[in-house]
């Protein structure tokens, strides 16, 4: 029985964790993030090519500055 618990906890953990990085992929998109200089965008007749080169960049650095504050020895 311990062992549904533990997997529906976990089940649990992942949903409520992209419904929070949804929510603020939603949030950032409207402040322009996905829209910056030096993200790729391609477009021709029938073929869309979009890579968020500086939006990840800016989210990787944002995201390892918190894990350096919350998660140092």
């Amino acid at each position: 029985m311990g062992d549904f618990s533990s997997l529906a906890k976990m089940i649990i953990g992942v949903g409520l964790f992209l419904l929070i990085v949804g929510g603020l992929m939603l949030l950032l998109g409207k402040f322009g993030l996905g829209k910056l200089p030096g993200d790729i965008l391609i477009k021709k007749d029938n073929y869309t090519f979009y890579f968020p080169l500086v939006s990840g960049l800016l989210i990787s650095l944002a995201l390892t500055v918190i894990a350096n504050l919350f998660f140092r020895h």
